[in-house]
Order: structure tokens, then C-alpha cells, then sequence
């Protein structure tokens, strides 16, 4: 979703937000991430324009950081709200020095770490995940045995 508040008067340079080294002129929500807003954020907006429009306003205010310092795919609002974007470079857009624009790809929203105690440690977190699920698959196949 671009953003539909912006006016460019006299200029031929896309609307664009700098997230660290990208600079973001478009926000593309999977519909994973749709559900899983559904799910762990909102439960009244959750359409795309919805949810594209709330990131738009939190990068612009620059609410929006980097997870981990050295890993640039998991984002944090607010020091809360957890997801997971990837970055595509723009087939159509570019700034005026002919440098690419990038379109920032929502995988997933994990969900809020004042609500998910784990989402403070998304390695241990993970590790656990990994161990659970592993775990299931022993269980599950001893059954069918």
C-alpha cells in the first residue's frame, strides 16, 4: 500500500521511508500475516489497507527498529509488537539518482511481547519451538508404530 496522504508537488522522486539501509516506498501483507494479525494483534482492523496503513504510520514516525542488530528480518513496534518482514527491490520504482526503492514483504506478526513473555528472547524462543515440535513428531510417530 502507498501511501495515500502524500502530495508531490513538482517532483519526480517516489515517496519513500528509510528502515535502516532500505528505503521502503511500498508495504506488501501476506496473507499469513493478515491471519496472524487476526489472531495475536487486532481484531476489529484487520483488513490490508488496515494493517498497511498502521505500518506506514509507524515507519514514518520511526517507531519502527530492528529485533537484533546484525539480523535485518525481525522488526519490533513500539518495543512490543514483533513481525517479520522481508525486503524485494522495487521493479518500478527507483530515486532520482537511480538507486533501487525496496518493498518491505510482511511474513508474519508473532505477536506482542507484553502478552507473549517468550517474544523477549526469539532465539531461546525458537530453539524451543524447534524442540516441541520434534518432540511431537517422536510422539506422534511411536503411536503409529
Amino acid at each position: 500500500m502507498k501511501d495515500k496522504n502524500t502530495e508531490r508537488w513538482n517532483t519526480y522522486e517516489p515517496f519513500h521511508v528509510v528502515l535502516g539501509d532500505k528505503k521502503v516506498v511500498d508495504i506488501v501483507i501476506t496473507n499469513h500475516a493478515r491471519t496472524r494479525w487476526t489472531d495475536r494483534v487486532e481484531s476489529e482492523k484487520t483488513g490490508y489497507s488496515d494493517i498497511a496503513e498502521y505500518l506506514w504510520e509507524c515507519l514514518k514516525e520511526d517507531r519502527i527498529v530492528s529485533y537484533y542488530r546484525n539480523e535485518q528480518d525481525v522488526y519490533t513496534i513500539d518495543e512490543d509488537l514483533v513481525f517479520v518482514a522481508e525486503f524485494a527491490i522495487s521493479e518500478t520504482e527507483t530515486d532520482l539518482l537511480g538507486n533501487p526503492l525496496h518493498k518491505m514483504i510482511i511474513v508474519t506478526f508473532l505477536g506482542r511481547m507484553s502478552e507473549t513473555m517468550e517474544l523477549r528472547d526469539l532465539k531461546t524462543y525458537y530453539s524451543w519451538l524447534r524442540h516441541s515440535r520434534r518432540m511431537t513428531l517422536i510422539k506422534n510417530n511411536r503411536k503409529r508404530r
